[in-house]
């Protein structure tokens, strides 16, 4: 499927960073739930990554609507931005939101 089909369909993602927890490597704390949609491939050869925004307490799974997708232009890793259901944010409020991970990549929200 081609990310963009995803965009304005609910999504089912299993997280594996929970919101609040410490990066296995870069030792960096998500303020955000972070994970991937099963059964999925990415550019990178891993399963889709979701950023979940709007709840900000540790999930394990999390169903809801993706509003955007963010385009690495320097990395083939394009990341969904996953939401609760009624819930909308401006492409000014993702980027703040994804900041602690995207400032190190070039990148475009595509709606």
């Amino acid at each position: 499927m081609d990310n963009k089909e995803y965009i304005g369909k609910n999504v089912n993602v299993k997280i594996d960073r929970p919101f609040g927890s410490k990066h296995p490597k870069h030792g960096f704390i998500y303020p955000v739930n972070y994970g991937y949609v099963p059964n999925t491939i990415s550019g990178d050869g891993e399963e889709l990554d979701c950023y979940i925004l709007g709840v900000f307490e540790p999930v394990e799974t999390f169903s809801g609507k993706c509003i955007a997708i963010i385009h690495r232009t320097d990395d083939d890793d394009d990341k969904l931005v996953i939401v609760p259901e009624g819930k909308e944010y401006s492409d000014s409020a993702i980027d703040a939101l994804t900041e602690f991970q995207e400032r190190f990549f070039s990148h475009e929200i595509i709606r």
